[in-house]
């Protein structure tokens, strides 16, 4: 096997703690962001829909619209449409 210069060996330990460092960092903000469901459904929501307002927030409105026509094409050919 190769030996890694000083200097990628280096580099390569500068970067593995920086991806540990973000790591560290997501962990908190998933914990915030399941602190605010939490709060939301102690506060009367329904987190599991404020998810999917979420994901739609985050779509174009052509790419939702299509979507949309998808899953009701689909909730008809299983006879699930009222």
């Amino acid at each position: 096997m190769e030996q890694i210069t000083d200097i990628a060996q280096s580099k390569l330990k500068r970067l593995i703690e920086q991806i540990e460092h973000a790591e560290h960092e997501k962990a908190e903000v998933l914990s915030h962001i399941k602190d605010i469901y939490n709060t939301a459904k102690s506060d009367g929501f329904e987190p599991k829909i404020m998810r999917k307002i979420i994901s739609m927030r985050k779509k174009r409105t052509e790419e939702l619209e299509e979507e949309e026509i998808l899953v009701d094409t689909y909730k008809r050919a299983l006879g699930m449409d009222s």
